[in-house]
């Protein structure tokens, strides 16, 4: 037997349905069967959606209004319902078992499955199995019109059958001639037979990239799988597509939910990491067709939580940079089937197999003990703190979770969840190369004029935008305030950067006076600027200064930033128009490494002139300066970069006395991943046996009198 279904959402109709978000409104029904060429009671429910917001085509075309729709039963309650009344209809049919079979896949693929995971509750199995009748009828009439081109109308059109869509109600009428169709389907002249229906996975299969190959190996004409071994290998760029702005937290199961209903291939999902082994919010997914990754396509920027996803066309080339390609150990590593992957980062050194299973203890057995344990290491050899771990449920995975910044020797331990190709990627040190997706041009830091400090205080003379198109700058910024520009502080317009460099959709705005703020406030407040409205509150420069440096501002009031410094992040374009130098802050802790180039000779060094970060006068305005906000763990700021001054620049800069000058290139080194315990002497100690110059440092890094003497005092130093 089959059950013909129809529906319809309070959005898109037709080839758009569920391409916008929109919920379930309609379901229509009819149990066919197939032998006896019966039919049982024809069944039309509302359902309630919790947006009542109709679109106009859904008016237009339905005919169905907010206040009939209100007093409809919620989707869970109809699909009850459903299973309730179908049951009922084959027993009155003989018959026990049936299979849907629905106008084309979007009903099933593009609305159910994404609307049920979205709120939480499993369809029956009946729902991931389905006839296409636009598949079948093609296949019953090749002469008909291509797949995509086929609509209800259309076939009907194509047999000659007469029925007048305005006679009847809107899904009735689809449904009776859904059946028509069939049964001209099973008609003498076609004996045409329902064998092979759609399916949907239930569940994303973790694992490995794999290509398959025939091979002999012990018995002629087996089928083996091999993973990835090289970039020669392909795989079709039709069924791959690139996923971004998701969530850093966010899982392979959580992209896979993202697309649910739509078939991923196994292993295809493969998160992308950044130069420091991070993900950074992107992700390559692979389906098992080229029709399925047109579906997925539909879902260009659908929801993930509070959160929309960019989708948007990769090629197969690009996959295999991030999924394929594997060694030995990490082919072992990954050949047991089924497992959850969790990431450990942060391990000492030192640590062994032994440290880690007793840090996990017995309440989360690893997988095979020692064997499902991955440590990653340097090209060298030496550990770099991370280790990739095997569980064989997710109720284990679970329990090693709660684990997250426990203590493991004198370090706290970070456990997040994993996948396959962040294994291949990272023990593999891929993201040590040219990233796959550049998020950035050339970093430069952005500087500050000296006269420029970010106001401090409880005075509300701040305001905060929110919800800006991605897309906004400058001008699209001014405009939208409007007359207000004109009481905008210079330098006053703060952009929040995410952590791969690109405008997070908020701003901070320094105003003349809170009163000024307070009339921004209430007049740009829901204001659209292009497609989107933005939020304007009002706040203090406190507020906003907490957010500049990396705290987030909430309805629970400040939550601090990770540290008490500045993130420098590149602007997107040239906001002053004369030279500046780097605030000395910031140039003490975010030297990039361009200032440190090979070892100077006495000679070069006298010779050199001091070298400044110059950032050159391309724009007119001067109100703009970016400001990065990097949530944590696990990302981090992205290294900057440096740009040489002209001549001019450096001379103006070293006859300036209100900032100090960087010294001579080579003369400044970071360092990263001190213990938070370090003193002044544990970092002279380490640096013990090198020349330093500590004159030169004065006036650019703040000492206090007693680390200011322990530099001075002298010792015994070999020359770099």
């Amino acid at each position: 037997s089959l059950v013909v279904l129809f529906g319809a959402t309070a959005g898109a109709y037709g080839a758009k349905l569920g391409s916008d978000e929109r919920e379930l409104i309609l379901l229509v029904w009819q149990v066919v069967d197939l032998h006896s060429k019966k039919v049982g009671t024809l069944h039309k429910s509302l359902v309630k959606a919790d947006n009542l917001d109709l679109s106009d085509q859904c008016r237009e075309v339905s005919g169905l209004t907010p206040e009939g729709l209100g007093k409809a039963e919620p989707l869970d309650r109809v699909l009850q319902q459903f299973s309730q009344l179908v049951s009922s209809d084959l027993k009155v049919l003989g018959r026990s078992s049936y299979t849907l079979c629905s106008d084309g896949q979007l009903l099933i693929r593009q609305v159910l499955h994404p609307e049920t995971s979205k709120k939480n509750f499993l369809l029956s199995d009946c729902f991931y199995s389905f006839y296409d009748l636009r598949k079948e009828f093609h296949t019953c009439y090749p002469s008909s019109a291509a797949v995509k081109d086929q609509t209800i109308k259309t076939m009907a059109e194509y047999l000659g059958l007469g029925t007048d869509e305005a006679e009847e109600d809107f899904g009735v009428w689809q449904v009776k001639t859904m059946v028509a169709i069939i049964f001209s389907m099973l008609s003498e002249g076609c004996n045409h037979v329902f064998t092979e229906p759609e399916t949907v996975k239930y569940k994303y299969e973790t694992g490995p990239c794999l290509v398959k190959y025939w091979k002999t190996w012990i018995k002629p004409l087996s089928s083996f799988f091999f993973l990835c071994s090289s970039k020669s290998e392909t795989v079709d760029s039709e069924t791959v597509i690139r996923a971004r702005g998701l969530p850093w937290q966010s899982s392979d199961q959580d992209i896979a939910r993202f697309f649910k209903g739509l078939n991923i291939a196994k292993g295809g999902v493969a998160l992308c990491l950044n130069s420091q082994g991070r993900r950074n919010g992107e992700a390559l997914v692979r389906f098992v067709n080229s029709e399925q990754r047109d579906l997925a396509l539909e879902r260009h920027k659908h929801h993930m939580g509070s959160r929309y996803i960019e989708v948007y066309k990769a090629t197969g080339e690009e996959f295999l940079k991030i999924a394929g390609g594997t060694s030995n150990e990490v082919a072992q590593f990954l050949s047991k089937e089924n497992q959850v992957i969790i990431r450990m980062r942060g391990l000492p050194f030192t640590a062994t197999q032994e440290d880690v299973l007793g840090f996990l203890g017995p309440e989360c057995p690893v997988t095979g003990g020692k064997e499902g344990l991955l440590f990653v290491k340097y090209p060298d050899g030496r550990p770099t703190g991370d280790a990739f771990v095997l569980f064989s449920c997710e109720e284990y995975a679970q329990n090693a979770l709660k684990k997250h910044k426990e203590i493991l020797g004198k370090r706290y331990i970070e456990l997040f969840r994993s996948t396959a190709a962040e294994v291949q990627q990272v023990v593999l040190n891929r993201y040590m190369s040219t990233p796959l997706i550049p998020t950035l041009p050339t970093p430069i830091i952005p500087v500050i004029p000296p006269p420029y400090t970010i106001a401090t205080g409880s005075i509300r003379d701040c305001v905060r935008l929110r919800g800006l198109p991605y897309t906004a700058g400058i001008d699209d910024i001014l405009e939208f305030m409007g007359d207000a520009t004109g009481d905008i502080k210079p330098h006053g317009v703060h952009m929040v950067l995410n952590q791969q460099g690109r405008p997070s959709g908020d701003a901070f705005i320094q105003m003349k006076s809170a009163d000024k703020a307070f009339m921004v406030a209430q007049k740009c407040h829901k204001k659209m600027m292009k497609d989107r409205y933005v939020e304007v509150f009002q706040c203090s420069g406190e507020e906003m200064n907490f957010v500049l440096m990396g705290g987030t501002l909430n309805r629970s009031g400040l939550s601090p930033p990770p540290c008490k410094l500045p993130c420098l992040s590149p602007p997107a374009y040239a906001a002053f128009q004369t030279a500046a130098v780097i605030p000395a802050e910031a140039a003490a802790l975010y030297q990039p490494q361009a200032l440190l180039p090979t070892t100077r000779t006495p000679q070069a060094s006298a010779a050199a002139p001091p070298a400044v970060t110059y950032y050159p006068a391309q724009a007119a305005q001067l109100y703009m300066n970016y400001t990065a906000y990097y949530p944590s763990p696990p990302v981090s700021p992205t290294t900057v970069g440096y740009i040489a001054a002209p001549p001019g620049a450096v001379a103006a800069a070293a006859t300036a006395t209100h900032t100090p000058i960087l010294p001579q290139p080579g003369a400044l080194v970071r360092m990263q991943g001190l213990p938070y315990n370090t003193g002044m002497k544990e970092i002279l100690s380490f640096f013990q046996g090198y020349q330093y110059a500590p004159d030169d440092y004065n006036g650019l890094i703040q000492l206090s009198d007693q680390a200011r003497s322990v530099l001075q005092a002298p010792k015994e130093w070999v020359c770099l």
